[in-house]
């Protein structure tokens, strides 16, 4: 691999959103010395860190490729050019790349903003409350304690992320993706989750209240000691998990997964045994599975 080209690739696309050496350092939680270093060709990132560099900059992972072509050639301005000409101001976004980013406390209550780029930007304690964000990407971003109450989050990617004290409440989340996030004390509130993704995440201090998950998947994500009390769970996947002390105390459950991909192990036997169901109500299959895993189920009813 190039060392050269793929130093010239990163710097292009940190360009490109306006974003220093220093911040993409502070995203990708390293030294600006070696962002340096990467540019300069004097060494190459190993492909996870590539992986998440093509998030935070926006780019196809392809773009990082000896054959991916430049993105300002002639040709592609040309064509860029033909496309613009055939079709109408009014059907093209004026804006939909904020990339790169400092929108720390802005303001963007009941805005139509759909399929935006909010990759890599700094949107600390900013209001998306109302929001209509269908289709946006929120990748590598710092979204401490932002606001999203009541805002359309369907369709949304947000991934290798910090959302620290971030506020679903009321919130339309349908195939959403919450991936390698950091949601110490954010909080997901009368919400129903329709086929969202929830996985590699820590969510060990997430708060959920009065939320229906439908189809979710919380597939590697660190549950340990979750409050789901009084929750209703449908078709949902807690698969490779750790979900010691979680509590499930009367909540409903319905065709729900807690069985290990691989191997089960005694110490997922022994974890599984420290969730408390007490008062739940769950269906027989979902019953039998979890007997056969040694899950305490004194105080469960069969529906």
């Amino acid at each position: 691999m190039d060392t050269n080209m793929i130093g010239s690739k990163i710097a292009k696309a940190r360009k490109e959103i306006n974003m220093s050496q220093a911040q993409l350092a502070q995203l990708m939680f390293i030294s600006p010395q070696a962002v340096g270093k990467w540019e300069r060709g004097e060494s190459i990132p190993d492909i996870i860190t590539i992986n998440r560099l093509a998030e935070i900059l926006g780019v196809d992972l392809n773009y990082f490729s000896e054959n991916f072509p430049s993105v300002n050639t002639e040709e592609n301005v040309q064509i860029q050019k033909e496309e613009t000409a055939g079709s109408s101001t009014a059907e093209q976004p004026l804006i939909n790349n904020f990339n790169g980013s400092n929108l720390v406390g802005s303001d963007f209550a009941g805005v139509v903003a759909q399929k935006r780029k909010f990759n890599g930007s700094a949107l600390r304690g900013s209001d998306f409350s109302g929001a209509d964000l269908t289709g946006s990407s929120f990748k590598g971003s710092d979204v401490r304690d932002a606001n999203f109450d009541g805002a359309n989050l369907a369709d949304c990617v947000l991934s290798a992320m910090d959302l620290t004290g971030a506020s679903f409440n009321k919130t339309i989340l349908v195939r959403t993706e919450f991936s390698k996030l950091g949601l110490y004390n954010a909080r997901f509130a009368n919400a129903k989750l329709v086929d969202v993704k929830l996985t590699k995440s820590d969510l060990t201090k997430t708060l959920f209240e009065n939320c229906i998950f439908e189809g979710v998947d919380f597939n590697y994500s660190d549950l340990r000691g979750v409050c789901f009390d009084g929750q209703t769970f449908i078709g949902v996947k807690f698969h490779n998990g750790a979900l010691n002390d979680a509590t499930f105390r009367g909540a409903t459950l319905k065709n729900v997964s807690f069985r290990s991909t691989y191997a089960i192990t005694n110490r997922y036997y022994r974890a599984l045994k420290t969730i408390n169901f007490d008062g739940a109500m769950m269906d027989k299959l979902t019953y039998a599975s979890l007997k056969g895993l040694g899950a305490d189920l004194s105080n469960v009813t069969v529906l």
